[in-house]
């Protein structure tokens, strides 16, 4: 066959770069694996820069700061204007001496300082959401630790399962040929199997709360829950002492968040007692006559000024009344800062006493139960394979040894969990 001459040859690549890329795909998707995973502090990035709530939270502080702006102003004067006296007879404007073209202004000033104390409630209420939203960085931030925790826990237990799946079933494939020579009884197959299928069912189920944590976790990352984690546990910063935290709490913001509400009830209480005091309304007008008086001299403009004046003289009904439950308001905000006071520090007593005790069963496993788990699972083995133990005390061994080595990770889990707890309970971490 002759070249197409209508078709220019494509030059090929050579031999050597099919090589280096085959070489280097495997290489390239090992990096993209580790691109892709989400450790703690991604999950905690993408959740204070994506949650809508603090982003609420600060744009109605700037709008109750632009009101309290307003709140101090006086209101806007109101222009008058009017015809009056007109006949209706003929509608003539210049018969009459008493008919009046009048354009007035009037100014209304409120009672007291009733404006200064509501430009004053409106900035508390402003500092109010200020303080909420630095409150909801700091629980978004603990409660993302704690389910990302939860989803961590359910994937190390998970390998754990599997790797122990892998020996029972290797002990079961055991038991099958001891069988088969007559070295173990149709019971402990049957025991073998039914072990390794309740293994499969417990696998199950953690692949369930898995997910569900991952659900929970998307609330907050989205997409980013799926992704794999880490191997290492997460590690968090060092709890603080339980006297310092007690010692600060008064300045946490979910007490900040009480204050401020309580300040702008005490503003509240100021408002109303200025209701005391009258309330002032001036006002000029400039009233043009039209045409001209029977001796044929033309008729004189006038002005007025007026003053209107609001008199509370029955306060008890109205006044007094906004006042006694303006004081009420402020004392039901009092009691509602002390008993959230009272929850933190009952929170954190808690959560420090639950830290000690957890260190102390930590150690315990560490330096006892784990190891003392694998000597006597081993130790089962041995006696099985000799003939001295029967194989269902070879099971209960690793039964046995696979839940201290889960007891083991929550353990630790639990530990960072309540670590993340009292972290949002002390005002010294950056919210």
């Amino acid at each position: 066959m002759y070249p197409n001459p209508g078709r220019t040859s494509r030059p090929r690549a050579p031999c050597a770069l099919y090589v280096v890329v085959f070489l280097l795909f495997p290489f390239s998707l090992a990096v993209a694996g580790e691109q892709q995973s989400l450790t703690l502090s991604d999950a905690e990035y993408i959740a204070l820069r994506d949650d809508p709530g603090v982003a609420a939270s600060l744009a109605r502080a700037e709008a109750l700061h632009a009101d309290a702006v307003a709140d101090a102003r006086l209101p806007d004067p109101k222009l008058r204007t009017g015809l009056y006296n007109l006949p209706l007879d003929d509608l003539d404007i210049s018969r009459v001496p008493t008919t009046q073209l009048r354009v007035g202004i009037q100014q209304t000033f409120p009672r007291g300082d009733t404006l200064k104390f509501k430009a004053l409630r409106t900035e508390s209420q402003a500092l109010s959401e200020r303080v909420r939203a630095h409150q909801r960085r700091g629980a978004i931030r603990r409660d993302v630790r704690k389910t990302f925790l939860d989803v961590y826990f359910q994937v190390k237990a998970a390998r754990i399962i599997r790797s122990s799946r892998r020996l029972f079933k290797s002990l079961t494939e055991i038991t099958r040929v001891q069988y088969g020579s007559g070295g173990s009884s149709q019971q402990d197959v049957l025991r073998a199997e039914l072990e390794l299928s309740r293994l499969d069912d417990r696998l199950i189920q953690v692949k369930t709360r898995e997910d569900l944590a991952r659900a929970k976790l998307s609330r907050w990352i989205g997409s980013a829950a799926w992704r794999r984690l880490p191997k290492f546990l997460p590690v968090l910063p060092s709890a603080p002492d339980e006297k310092d935290v007690l010692g600060h709490l008064e300045k946490h913001p979910e007490i900040g968040i009480r204050s401020a509400i309580i300040e702008t009830r005490r503003q509240s209480i100021a408002i109303a007692k200025q209701q005391y005091r009258p309330g002032w309304t001036v006002g000029a007008e400039y009233r043009m006559r039209f045409g001209d008086d029977p001796d044929g001299s033309g008729r004189s403009d006038m002005a007025a000024l007026m003053l209107t004046v609001d008199l509370p003289l029955f306060p008890e009904k109205r006044q007094g009344k906004r006042l006694i439950a303006s004081r009420k308001q402020a004392d039901a905000a009092f009691l509602e800062r002390d008993n959230r006071y009272r929850q933190l520090r009952e929170q954190v007593v808690a959560t420090t006493a639950n830290l000690k005790r957890l260190n102390e069963r930590i150690r315990r496993y560490d330096n006892r139960l784990s190891r003392e788990a694998r000597a006597n699972a081993r130790a089962a083995l041995e006696a099985y394979q000799n003939g001295t133990l029967e194989f269902t005390g070879l099971m209960r061994a690793r039964i046995t040894e696979l839940e201290i080595r889960l007891q083991a990770l929550k353990l630790r889990v639990d530990r960072l969990k309540n670590r993340a707890t009292l972290l949002y309970l002390a005002v010294g971490e950056e919210q």
